[in-house]
This record gives C-alpha cells, sequence and structure tokens, in this order.
C-alpha cells in the first residue's frame, strides 16, 4: 500500500490543473489585451447590467469580495470602468464599463471564444457537452449547499 496519497487522480488537483490550463489558454488567446479572465467577465457582467453595486457583482462573477476591489481599481486605471458612490448608500459602489471598457471586451469574444474551444478541445462533441453540465452541477451543488 502507498505510504503518499495518490493526487495524480484525485477531483480537486484534476480541477486545479484544468483551470491552470484554461488560465494559460485564455492568456495566450487574449495576449494582446492585458486583460485576465476575471477582468473580462466583470466588463461582461457590466455590459448587461449597468450600474450594478460592487458586492452584488463580485458574486456574480464569482471573486472574492474582499479583494475585488483592487481589480476593479485595475479596471479603473485602465480607463474600462467608472465607480461611483451610490446616491442612496455611499457605502455601495456602483460599477459602469466605459465605451472603451466596452469596446475592449467586444473586441476580445471572438479570442475568448477561440480560447474556450482550445480548453475543450480534446474531448469530442458529446464530451464537451458532459463536461459542462457535470461541471454545471458540480459547482451549482456547492453554491446551494453553502447557502
Amino acid at each position: 500500500m502507498a505510504k503518499s496519497f495518490n493526487f495524480s487522480e484525485a477531483p480537486g488537483h484534476l480541477i486545479r490543473r484544468a483551470q491552470q490550463l484554461a488560465v494559460a489558454i485564455f492568456m495566450e488567446e487574449t495576449a494582446g489585451f492585458d486583460a485576465t479572465p476575471v477582468q473580462f467577465a466583470i466588463l461582461n457582467a457590466l455590459m448587461d447590467d449597468p450600474g450594478e453595486d460592487q458586492i452584488t457583482l463580485s458574486g456574480r462573477v464569482a471573486f472574492d469580495p474582499a479583494t475585488f476591489g483592487s481589480v476593479i481599481g485595475r479596471l479603473e486605471a485602465k480607463g474600462w470602468v467608472k465607480r461611483a458612490a451610490d446616491p442612496a448608500d455611499k457605502r455601495r459602489k456602483l460599477l459602469w464599463t466605459t465605451p472603451e471598457g466596452e469596446k475592449v471586451a467586444l473586441r476580445m469574444k471572438r479570442a475568448v471564444s477561440k480560447a474556450q474551444q482550445r480548453i475543450v478541445s480534446p474531448l469530442n462533441d458529446e464530451e464537451r457537452v458532459q463536461l459542462g453540465v457535470l461541471l454545471g452541477k458540480l459547482v451549482k451543488g456547492h453554491e446551494n449547499a453553502a447557502k
């Protein structure tokens, strides 16, 4: 019997490796844009819901609220997002994409789509659907359990 834990087949290890590969492929395909996957997600979410508050948006893009402000700060510095206090509650920060931020996100769509295709390229069509269903079920199951 082996003394060590067989991490190479453990779901947590495989998910971590898949995430590393997904980020690397994303960064290769979007190299000219200077944006991370989370920044792209934020820009897209704000295009759908302009004026979203910072806490709600961090939940929507599944990013740690404690460090979310620094990501927004970097997007502001690039001129892609603007942040303003909510007139009804000055502690609450509301966010919008700038016209430049929206242009960047729209220009990135093709590269991001190519990255998504590359990520699942080792799988056949049926396996791609199955992977999406299983990952969705895994995430939703843990999100529901946390509530």
